[in-house]
């Protein structure tokens, strides 16, 4: 019996591969797995392919060329790695040159099995996941897009700095008892920053500053003459000088990148013709503009890289069509569907359910630029005369401010998806085309609720006509 059993399990052990199930087999032959750190990198190959299948390498470049010989080496075609930070990048970037296949994937997908976590073990379970095809690679523009993409999040570091530095200028102001932000809404606007040069200048006297102001301003001259009456104190002067001396050298750095963007920008080819096909007018608005807005145009530049103008939908301004596509690109094919497109946003319901009983309803838990982006273009319509606002107040009325936010950002990315895919121009109909789509809507639900009671439904009007 004890020989029998030892058959058995030669047997057994002698199964190939490919008589498992499809579920089971080995898709990524070459697979490698990389567990990424700041300081040192983990790789795992499988064990055929060196006598040491798990090495380890530092983060400097020679080292991570290093690594990309030695994957060569073993034969590996695609590696796979957890987004560590962003330790990840200068190693996936590098691999990409040398000819590898690189996924990039969510490192609370890849969870390790309950034991032991360490660097080797977390490394050798990401390139067995990676052998049986389970992992799914994190969406990642093209090369371009990235550049264009670092540039916009640098600039948004940079208009962060300059509003800290308002801040400190308000702080300076205040300790000073100087009241101005009670009488002007914005202290660096025109009128604010007059005032605050002519301070820091010498200038005391509040009727003179009040002369300052833009004739914009609502509040009077002896208003702001009032605000002006402080204790002006030496080392809170100091700190007003140096904090608008810093907002400024900001505000030129955000200038130049204004036009380090615009310069890359135009080395996209243009996939529409602007001479054939000229950019519409810019519908009017009554939106105050911002002071963050770039001074160079984009929105031209925008046309000519994805062939429509996105700003034409509501809501939606220039920013936002560049934090769009600098986030999702140009090419929606990594999307099968705009229902695909707003799932990866986060802008869809996440319906958990469990026993046969839905246990929560709420939105996906998602951290995305581009998502947030919509948002933002989808809380600025609230009062708009659109179909969209008209959207945006029904939503509002039966499921609040929050879901109404959430279900018109969710409209938005599928208007933004067919616009990019398929170079449909978007036309607005209108608050009232809206208003009259939806209530045939409601009237033909209310005809077949009627029909399935067993009623008709009749209009007032027609009542009224046959009693006459």
């Amino acid at each position: 019996m004890p020989r029998e059993k030892k058959k058995k399990s030669k047997k057994s052990a002698s199964i190939k591969k490919t008589d498992l199930p499809a579920s089971l087999q080995q898709v990524n032959l070459n697979a490698a797995g990389i567990d990424v750190g700041s300081a040192e990198h983990f790789v795992a190959v499988p064990e055929d392919r060196d006598s040491e299948s798990v090495q380890r390498f530092g983060a400097f470049t020679a080292d991570l060329y290093r690594l990309a010989d030695w994957l060569k080496h073993c034969g590996i075609e695609t590696v796979v790695m957890e987004s560590t930070g962003v330790y990840w990048i200068a190693l996936f970037q590098i691999l990409e040159v040398c000819g590898f296949e690189v996924k990039l994937v969510n490192a609370k997908h890849v969870k390790n099995v309950r034991g032991r976590k360490t660097d080797i073990v977390d490394c050798q379970w990401l390139q067995q996941l990676h052998t049986y095809g389970l992992l799914s690679g994190s969406f990642r523009p093209e090369d371009a897009i990235c550049v264009l993409r670092s540039y916009l999040r640098h600039r948004a570091n940079l208009i962060q700095i300059c509003t800290t530095h308002i801040q400190h200028m308000q702080k300076a102001l205040t300790q000073m008892n100087i009241l101005l932000h009670n009488v002007i809404s914005d202290i660096t606007g025109v009128t604010g920053l007059r005032i605050i040069r002519a301070i820091l200048e010498g200038e005391r006297d509040g009727v003179k500053l009040a002369s300052l102001k833009d004739y914009r301003i609502k509040s009077s001259a002896n208003e702001i003459a009032k605000s002006l009456e402080g204790d002006y104190r030496e080392e809170h002067l100091f700190v007003l000088r140096q904090s608008l001396e810093l907002y400024e050298f900001y505000h030129e750095k955000l200038d130049e990148c204004d036009h380090k963007i615009q310069t890359h920008m135009q080395q996209f080819e243009p996939k529409v013709n602007i001479k054939e096909k000229p950019l519409a007018a810019r519908k009017t608005s009554h939106r105050k503009p911002q002071r963050n807005e770039p001074k160079v145009d984009w929105r031209t530049a925008l046309y000519q890289m994805s062939g429509v103008d996105l700003t034409r939908i509501d809501g939606i301004d220039i920013l936002t069509s560049q934090t769009l596509i600098s986030e999702v690109g140009f090419d929606m094919s990594p999307w099968a569907t705009e229902k695909h497109f707003a799932s990866w946003l986060g802008l869809c319901p996440n319906n958990e359910i469990s026993g046969g009983k839905v246990k929560n309803k709420g939105r996906r838990k998602v951290v995305n630029r581009a998502a947030q982006a919509l948002r933002m273009a989808a809380q600025s319509l609230k009062n708009s005369k659109t179909a969209l606002g008209a959207f945006f107040r029904r939503i509002r009325a039966r499921l609040g401010p929050a879901k109404a936010i959430t279900a018109t950002a969710h409209k938005l990315s599928r208007i933004v998806y067919r616009m990019l895919k398929f170079g449909q121009e978007y036309v607005d109909r209108g608050e009232l085309y809206y208003e009259e789509r939806y209530r045939l809507r409601v009237i033909k639900s209310l005809q077949k609720r009627a029909q399935t009671l067993g009623y008709e439904l009749v209009e007032k009007n027609s009542l009224v006509h046959s009693s006459l």
